[in-house]
């Protein structure tokens, strides 16, 4: 007779599932399920079934339809301007990078077939033969100089500009080798290299509306802000992929519109689900979840060129961490310590205390920085995920002490064009990276192009430096532990908490593996999942 199994949901399913996918033993399994509660023959259940879901051969055809949480007009196919979940789904199904990372975090090999140095400040990078674009050109050297030196060009916007200026020289060698000289050591250039926004294009593109790249879909139909389809690359040079005939992809900003969709069969997969819907589409036969805590976060940005230290401090320790995990995360998320490197990452400082949950202590502050009594505007948006709930939970604890917190809600669209960054108190959302490096560059050097607090330290700038192309790994944590510290003290970002993402699928849906980067397996869902009839 088999046991019942209780407390055991679609979602753990996933997680064994996703854990034979990496290798684990039918004894580290049971293991697993028996300290969940799980009784032997239950487990071995469990195990029997996720063994098949696993083993599930792909199948070819059909048209696969998502929906994410936030487009607008600004969309677009260049993936050096790339700025959300939307931009990179798209970018990951049109365009290949030369390395990619993996579901346990490493890079691997994707155009580039090796990627060599013996220095960490020049490198050598093979490419792949055989690869051809959409247009039926093929791949050489030229195309790889013209796509990284793109971002070197004011003129052009690149998201990435900052971290692209540390290529100092990057030349085609021969027509399948391109040397790639950096301005000092940096030992992650395979991680730098992955990120969506260095997608290889064609030597001498301009125009990006058709979407040309030698990806594993071609481009069918762009409406920026509305929809993008895609359709099977019937020449892609990775054998067997993808497995789909087409892709569908779109935002819908509304939590419960996006969720209701999945939920009576007009798309296949809503992502990023906000928590408090998780249990309804758990409760539904023929859906699951797919949940990873990869590193991203929601935070309030309170920028320093307009606001006190002493505000700043005091919103530290208004901060409710424990009741945002549980009321606005509804239990998907871990404590954090207000800086960006989450623990799923190996430089992690967890050594490092957030501010406790202190109103006294808040309010002794505002005292000093005099805004007691005032109306202090707080911009929020659904376009940041669960930073509605988060504001709430704030203006509460404010209002406690008698801090007047005006939250203000905003429309999705355009959020990231007209608040994000400009507002003296906002709310942000940053998706993982793979190292503090990109992190840091990307948000809190003095020069970050997302320098969402506007926090400058000469100091840190040094250090980024300092740790960029160090190879004495000991050394290296050290340094990143301290920049942390110095982030979480100094800086105006407050980041609660870093959130376990949950993207809500049908369970026709196969193939879909978590992965560091993101959710939606790291925006590459469409080239790797398949549907089954």
């Amino acid at each position: 007779m088999t046991e019942k199994i209780t407390n055991w949901t679609k979602s753990d399913d996933a997680k064994v599932e996703d854990a034979i996918r990496r290798g684990a033993s039918r004894r580290d399994l049971l293991k697993l399920m028996l300290a969940s509660g799980v009784a032997v023959t239950a487990g071995s259940a469990i195990f029997g079934r996720a063994s098949s879901a696993v083993a599930g051969t792909p199948v070819s055809g059909g048209h696969f339809k998502a929906a994410g949480l936030s487009s607008s007009n600004a969309d677009t196919l260049d993936p050096a301007k790339a700025s959300n979940g939307t931009d990179y789904v798209r970018c990951c199904s049109l365009y290949n990078r030369l390395t990619v990372i993996d579901g346990s975090g490493v890079p691997q090999m994707e155009l580039a077939e090796k990627l060599e140095s013996k220095d960490a400040k020049t490198w050598t990078v093979s490419l792949r033969k055989g690869v051809t674009y959409h247009d039926g050109k093929a791949l050489t050297s030229d195309d790889v100089v013209f796509a990284l030196n793109r971002h070197l060009d004011p003129s052009v916007g690149s998201k990435v500009a900052k971290i692209a200026a540390q290529f100092a020289e990057i030349k085609a060698v021969d027509p399948s080798t391109v040397e790639i000289v950096l301005e000092a050591a940096n030992a992650d250039l395979p991680f730098i290299l992955a990120l969506q926004h260095f997608m290889i294009v064609q030597d001498g593109t301009t125009d990006f509306s058709k979407g040309i790249g030698t990806g594993p879909f071609t481009l069918e139909t762009f409406e920026p802000g509305v929809r993008s389809i895609m359709k099977k690359n019937q020449n892609y040079w990775k054998p067997g992929l993808p497995h789909i005939d087409s892709f569908e992809f779109f935002a819908i900003g509304d939590d419960n519109a996006r969720v209701n969709a999945l939920l009576a069969g007009d798309i296949h997969l809503a992502a990023a689900i906000n928590p408090r819907s998780t249990k309804l589409v758990e409760s539904q036969s023929g859906f699951e979840l797919s949940k990873s805590t990869n590193g991203n976060y929601t935070n309030l940005n309170i920028r320093l060129d307009m606001n006190t230290p002493e505000f700043v401090t005091g919103m530290k320790y208004l901060i409710n961490r424990d009741q945002i995990i549980s009321s606005a995360l509804r239990g998907y998320g871990e404590i954090g310590n207000d800086q960006p490197i989450s623990p799923a990452n190996v430089y992690h400082n967890a050594d490092l205390k957030p501010k406790e949950f202190d109103p006294d202590k808040a309010k002794h502050y505002f005292e000093k920085a005099g805004v007691l009594g005032q109306s202090i505007p707080v911009i929020t948006s659904d376009a940041a995920g669960n930073a509605v709930d988060m504001a709430m939970i704030v203006q509460a604890a404010g209002a406690d002490i008698g801090l007047n917190l005006d939250v203000q809600r905003v429309p999705s669209d355009g959020y990231w064009s007209k608040y994000w960054l400009k507002a003296p108190i906002h709310f942000g959302n940053i998706d993982p990276r793979p190292t503090p490096d990109i992190f840091f560059s990307l948000l809190y050097a003095s020069n970050a192009p997302w320098n969402e607090s506007q926090y400058k330290s000469p100091k840190f700038d040094k250090m980024l430096l300092e740790a960029r192309g160090m190879l004495d790994q000991t050394k290296r944590h050290e340094i990143y532990n301290e920049m942390q510290t110095m982030i979480s003290d100094d800086a105006g970002t407050i980041i609660p908490a870093y959130i376990t993402n949950a993207d809500a699928l049908s369970t026709k849906v196969k193939g879909l593996l978590t992965n560091p980067v993101a959710g939606m397996m790291g925006y590459s869902m469409a080239e790797h999942i398949w549907l089954e009839s």
